[in-house]
């Protein structure tokens, strides 16, 4: 099997892959074409159906195994394939392993990385929320683990919300380290919880889509939520300790239009958007670089705003 991560422009396609998306469209002549996201464990490639009609297109659907024939174009800086035939394969043709994305590190260290953050805070109340939900319940542990952070930008594989968070708790760590007046056991707290929401607003894997509680609250809110509901059954949790922690989940993407319900307010609501901001577009950076053939000038970025490059300057 060829994987997604190793193909180039020019490359010929013929095998299995996940069919992650599917949608019929028209093009600006008002000719009918299909557009499909094809998946394995290494990343997703988009995929063009200009001729729906031919005779070498089979039936199918998403979440369909599909072998695919076709040819691999660049469009605008991102591999495209340009899809001849396909053909819908039966169980036993495939191995679903192979086209189910995951982290590059180990999940089960990585969470036990963050377990050892959590032995760290000294605040009872704020230990003992963080335990709810990451030692005593094992549901919420489990989709945790093998949540993504996001359907495409960034961490979109299985262990990536973990991934995510935990890089996240080190940034914040590190802000801790350098100011003194951030309070460490309310930015730790609020970095390990942060996305939780996110396993509930993200299917697990193969769909990894959005579920009808992510199209209608979003992770924000969906975590904020979680949280309201494990301090409530925390006797004594200060009032204020919570609406501190609520507001740095609410506030942690920074500004109303990339989302965020509030913006922050206090000094570790600040610290938490930063960190969040980094690592999401260091890591869309660097998926970027690893899922392109492309050298030097890559073209305009939308998520960036800005023409980027792949390669330095000598």
């Amino acid at each position: 099997m060829k994987y997604i991560k190793d193909y180039k422009d020019g490359d010929r396609v013929f095998d299995i892959y996940l069919c992650k998306h599917k949608v019929s469209a028209m093009t600006k002549n008002g000719k009918p074409y299909e557009s499909i996201l094809l998946q394995d464990k290494t990343g997703t490639l988009d995929a063009k159906i200009w001729d729906p009609n031919n005779a070498g297109i089979g039936e199918f659907d998403v979440l369909d195994y599909i072998e695919v024939y076709g040819e691999v174009t660049s469009f605008q800086g991102a591999l495209q394939v340009n899809v001849k035939r396909i053909r819908k394969c039966q169980e036993g043709e495939y191995s679903p392993a192979d086209y189910l994305p995951v982290s590059k590190y180990n999940i089960d260290e990585m969470f036990g990385a963050l377990l050892s953050y959590i032995d760290q805070v000294e605040n009872k109340y704020l230990k003992e929320l963080l335990k709810a939900f990451f030692v005593e319940d094992e549901a919420f542990i489990t989709a945790f683990k093998k949540s993504s952070a996001a359907k495409t930008v960034h961490h979109g594989f299985m262990g990536g919300l973990l991934q995510h968070t935990l890089s996240v708790v080190r940034l914040c760590e590190y802000y801790c380290s350098a100011y003194s007046m951030l309070n460490k056991d309310l930015l730790i707290s609020a970095a390990i919880c942060h996305d939780i929401g996110k396993t509930r607003e993200i299917s697990l894997f193969p769909q990894n889509d959005y579920t009808d509680e992510g199209q209608f609250l979003g992770h924000i809110v969906i975590g904020t939520e979680m949280v309201g509901e494990k301090i409530r059954k925390i006797e004594g949790f200060p009032t204020m300790l919570a609406s501190e922690l609520k507001h740095c989940i609410l506030a942690h993407h920074g500004e109303y239009e990339f989302g965020s319900p509030k913006k922050p307010a206090i000094m570790e609501a600040v610290a938490l958007n930063f960190a969040d901001n980094t690592d999401a577009k260091l890591q869309t950076f660097t998926e970027m670089l690893e899922n392109s053939t492309e050298t030097g000038w890559m073209g305009f970025n939308r998520l960036f705003d800005s023409n980027v490059r792949g390669t330095r300057m000598e």
